[in-house]
């Protein structure tokens, strides 16, 4: 029986070598930051003001707080940050958009709106621009019992907000959340012998919030949620037992919704929250007897009344 015989690798600095590594240079350029040439500080005219420099898709975790079950918890949230560049500057300091953040993260980074106001103020006096904001989005996990098991599990939403500060306007407060519902199609009940078909709906929403929302008082991830879900055909739940499932799809015959009927009645709830000035919303029904979707949206800006 013949024994293997061991392969006799190179090193590893050979290694490296054989596959393109050099010998470092010469380093003639100095390496103290105050004798190194900032070219992003450059001050003349370059042509146009930015709208907007910055990083994107920083993923970080981040406290939470809730009004629902977990009412802290913790998230991987996905951030944004930029400010606006005048003409006479040409960049911005991209490092300082990240080790702000860690700044924050080191002392408790909690999502609410005391702690992103003070992150954009700092922010826009630290850039020395005349604005700065930040937009993150995140899942956020709530505790959703059965109705007559009280079987308890997580269900989930996609939510984001954005905070900007302007230091000649103040702030302006803009949050979203996407809910998942169950919609049974009226017209199927109307016309059929034998039940309804349901579907899966999503809606998205879009809000303009007052600048002094508090929402130490008011979880505006809550009241977005109760919106959208309070008028569906039924909520979506993570455990249902077979008592349960009667219930909610007893529910979801008894209130039959089209994408419309969605939009309308989620609008409704938002023009009545006295926080909100501007809303959007959208609903869309992954069809259950098609290979399309269904969708509907309404836009409305209470401050043009």
């Amino acid at each position: 029986m013949n024994e293997a015989v061991k392969k006799q690798l190179p090193t590893k600095s050979e290694r490296h070598k054989l596959f393109g590594s050099v010998e470092p240079g010469p380093k003639t350029k100095p390496m103290e930051k105050n004798k190194m040439k900032d070219l992003q500080n450059t001050k003349k005219d370059f042509l146009f003001e930015l709208d907007a420099v910055g990083v994107s898709d920083v993923k970080h975790p981040v406290m939470l707080k809730s009004q629902l079950e977990p009412k802290t918890q913790t998230t991987v949230a996905q951030f944004y940050f930029a400010s606006s560049i005048s003409q006479g500057s040409k960049g911005t300091n991209m490092s300082r958009f990240t080790e702000q953040l860690h700044s924050y993260y080191q002392e408790g980074f909690t999502l609410d709106f005391a702690t992103l106001k003070s992150f954009v103020f700092d922010l826009q006096q630290r850039l020395e621009q005349k604005d700065a904001e930040l937009t993150v989005s995140f899942p956020w996990f709530f505790e959703r019992q059965a109705p007559y098991s009280e079987q308890a599990g997580l269900n989930h939403a996609d939510a984001w907000l954005r905070v900007r500060y302007h230091e000649g306007f103040g702030y302006d407060l803009k949050v979203g959340l996407t809910g998942t519902i169950t919609t049974l199609c009226p017209c199927s009940k109307e016309i059929s012998e034998y039940s309804a078909h349901n579907q899966r709906g999503h809606i998205e929403m879009e809000v303009t919030l007052q600048p002094e929302f508090d929402d130490t008082i008011y979880d505006w991830k809550h009241m977005l949620l109760e919106a959208a879900e309070s008028n569906a055909s039924a909520r979506i739940h993570p455990v249902l037992k077979r008592p349960d499932e009667k219930m909610v799809t007893e529910q979801a015959y008894e209130n039959p919704r089209f994408v419309e009927d969605m939009v309308r009645l989620v609008a409704s709830d938002l023009y009545e929250y006295e926080t909100v000035e501007q809303f959007s919303v959208k609903c869309v029904n992954e069809e259950s007897i098609h290979l399309h979707d269904a969708i509907a949206s309404i836009s409305y800006d209470k401050r043009e009344e």
